[in-house]
């Protein structure tokens, strides 16, 4: 028998490929004699860059940057020489990380940083940037990277050059005199556009320290940037899908970069070649720490199954939790989950690779 093991990390415990050698030592107490195959993966969050730089035998760079709140820090991104392709993620410079509980708030940070690792890919000479945009701290619709890559704002004669909430007075726009950006593609793990119930502010900003008149004023400030971009560069990108992720920074990169959205799944399946892999296999299996709606948007475990029943395999999935919805749980053959009767939420995390092996004994003797 011969096994693919194609997992997503587990938020704030294991990464990708920690998930699946975990998965691969319970698998072999019961089955020694299987072929297991291991292929980390992602969806354009955390983890995007890695994943593609371990299967495609890239190098990391690094570059001088500015975090959230303006201090200088070195980030890092993947460089593959051969195919002239970097591959970063907006959370080396702008992610939920770089900040502490106290410094999350969305009105004060901004997504500067993101424009300087993409200007040092293109002074190397890249033929092509992806970007994922998972993870982040920020909201500003990519105000901070288009200021990076030298567009200016103006609300009259005043420059705004700081709080998002700024943007508010808007009313022009100038370009840069020069800007070379090679093609840039943003890898997606979210549908969410620009604004409204169902946009960056309202979704995602409370989990980033918005709320009350914080997220009203963002809201505001995104909607007029909007009004603007569209105005001045004839182009209204606000409901695309993906436009609101990583706080309205897709939005960001279509209209400053001419960037292309797209599922991050696909876009990392296609860069290591993955629907290859799923044909040499009998049997797929894939996790990540959560399975619930949002994994039927874009996210990999989702991902995987498709390709998988595309190709008439079994796709089983090993999560740390998942929710009871019938459409989540239709798309597997099984699922098996860390979360225990009466167990926390803490204890689930820190327990998860004992946890993965011992699901995995349970499926290897199902197999």
């Amino acid at each position: 028998m011969r096994i693919l093991i194609a997992p997503d990390k587990f938020k704030g415990s294991l990464g990708a490929r920690e998930v699946a050698e975990n998965i691969a030592t319970g698998l072999r107490d019961i089955l020694p004699d299987a072929k297991i195959d291991i292929v980390p993966m992602a969806d354009g969050g955390e983890g995007t860059a890695e994943v593609i730089c371990d299967a495609l035998g890239g190098s990391w760079v690094n570059c001088a940057a500015h975090d959230p709140l303006g201090r200088e820090i070195e980030a890092r991104y993947v460089w593959i020489e051969e195919d002239k392709l970097a591959i970063m993620e907006m959370s080396e410079v702008a992610g939920m990380h770089r900040l502490s509980e106290s410094e999350r708030d969305p009105l004060r940070v901004n997504t500067f940083g993101v424009g300087e690792m993409l200007l040092d890919a293109a002074q190397r000479g890249v033929d092509q940037i992806i970007i994922g945009l998972g993870g982040s701290a920020t909201n500003d619709g990519g105000f901070g990277m288009a200021r990076a890559l030298g567009f200016r704002f103006f609300a009259g004669e005043q420059e705004l050059t700081r709080a998002v909430s700024d943007l508010q007075k808007l009313t022009r726009i100038e370009r840069p005199n020069v800007l070379s950006l090679p093609k840039i593609v943003a890898a997606v793990d979210v549908q969410n556009p620009l604004l409204g119930e169902n946009g960056a502010t309202r979704v995602f900003g409370p989990q980033k320290g918005a709320s009350g008149d914080k997220i009203d004023k963002l809201e505001a400030a995104l909607t007029k940037l909007a009004d603007v971009v569209a105005k001045a560069f004839k182009k209204d990108f606000r409901d695309e899908q993906g436009a609101g992720a990583a706080g309205g920074l897709g939005f960001g990169l279509v209209s400053f970069c001419g960037a292309k959205i797209r599922p991050g799944f696909d876009v990392v399946a296609e860069s290591i070649g993955f629907e290859s892999k799923i044909k040499d296999g009998d049997v797929v299996i894939t996790g990540e720490g959560s399975l619930d709606r949002q994994t039927l948007e874009g996210k990999t475990p989702a991902g995987v199954a498709r390709l998988a029943r595309k190709l008439g395999k079994r796709v089983f999935a090993i999560v740390g939790r998942a929710s009871e919805d019938r459409q989540v749980q239709e798309i597997f053959d099984g699922i098996y989950q860390n979360a225990r009767p009466g167990m926390s939420e803490k204890e689930n995390m820190a327990r998860a690779a004992e946890l993965l092996r011992e699901n995995a004994r349970e499926l290897a003797k199902k197999l």
